[in-house]
């Protein structure tokens, strides 16, 4: 499978999203949308543009790209302004079937 280098899956070559099972709640002490701190109600809740793993929002990442992903976007953005033309997700936030959805981030090998 290949991915384009806008994604966090750019960098395994086994196709899981490395950034995904990075992804820290903004406490750090927990996987991201898996949050037990004071902050879980707006933590494990995502709204509109989420950054490339989808686990945390565009501009808040906490994973290995966190120094490109939380950068002003340079360039032609997508219609919420908050990520790349060609890596938009404000759109798939919302269209996206949670249950429809598979969380390889917690699978045990």
């Amino acid at each position: 499978m290949v991915h384009p280098t806008s994604t966090c899956c750019k960098t395994n070559p086994s196709g899981g999203c490395v950034c995904a099972a990075q992804a820290r709640c903004s406490c750090g002490k927990e996987s991201a949308l898996h949050c037990t701190c004071n902050k879980a109600s707006s933590e494990n809740t995502i709204q509109g543009a989420r950054c490339s793993c989808r686990a945390r929002p565009a501009g808040q990442c906490t994973c290995e790209r966190a120094a490109s992903e939380n950068n002003p976007v340079d360039g032609q953005t997508c219609p919420c302004g908050k990520r790349p033309e060609a890596s938009c997700t404000c759109e798939k936030a919302e269209a996206v079937e949670s249950a429809l959805e598979t969380d390889f981030t917690t699978a045990k090998a």
